[in-house]
């Protein structure tokens, strides 16, 4: 079955009711089983558990053979440009330390396929007591809604010798953070923008980026993006 991002979340939430639920984590190897503890795999993990899942349900899908690119998964395997889903996890008690998308990669690929900027990401919130996880808690949302500003630039960066690397989420479902997501995907594109202006090793380059962005956004969806 062909499923948005939103329709696998209702049936993974509202169908399936994995919130609240608790799994084991055992690695056996010959005779021997223990149970694991680190939390380093954890992401691999229920992204593995999430394909099987869809597999068993009979979702439509197709995984990206590269790992290490965007978008995990593609929902819509006659239109790559829809459908697109990125899965991220983080430890509930430790809150969102996952990154958005590199910086750099991430504006100059709007460039060329700003439809990228309508993808859902699936969010899931795990706690951990020894090998037991649960599921906290699990979220759809778009970039701009997970995206905020900050103190230093108009949107939240990881900054490391004055050298930006990548987005960094808000705390998004916390009433008491300072800096509150984004309202639309044209404020945040606005704050990619003048966060490009601002930093040193855009600015002299930036030139019509905004403007080329919502120029290829419109080719490839149809749809006119107003940035004031």
């Amino acid at each position: 079955m062909k499923l948005t991002g939103q329709q696998l979340y209702d049936k993974l939430v509202n169908e399936y009711k994995i919130i609240g639920e608790k799994g084991i984590i055992n690695f056996t190897l010959k005779d021997l089983t223990i149970s694991v503890e680190t939390k380093d795999t954890i992401g691999n993990l229920l992204q593995e558990w999430l394909k099987a899942w869809m597999t068993r349900e009979k979702v439509e899908f197709e995984e990206n053979t590269n790992s290490q690119a965007f978008p995990d998964f593609l929902l819509d395997k006659n239109d790559h440009k829809k459908g697109l889903l990125e899965v991220k996890s983080f430890d509930w008690d430790r809150g969102p330390g996952f990154d958005l998308a590199n910086f750099d990669s991430y504006c100059n690929s709007l460039l060329e396929n700003a439809y990228r900027i309508d993808s859902d990401y699936l969010i899931l919130a795990y706690q951990m007591k020894g090998s037991e996880l649960s599921i906290k808690n699990i979220w759809i949302k778009k970039i701009w809604e997970l995206a905020c500003p900050s103190s230093t630039y108009p949107i939240k960066v990881q900054e490391k010798k004055q050298v930006i690397y990548n987005l960094r989420p808000s705390t998004w479902y916390s009433e008491r953070t300072k800096f509150k997501p984004f309202a639309s995907k044209e404020e945040f594109l606005l704050a990619l923008n003048e966060t490009r202006y601002q930093y040193p090793q855009t600015r002299h380059t930036n030139g019509h980026w905004l403007k080329n962005v919502l120029k290829n956004y419109e080719a490839h969806t149809g749809t006119a993006l107003v940035v004031k």
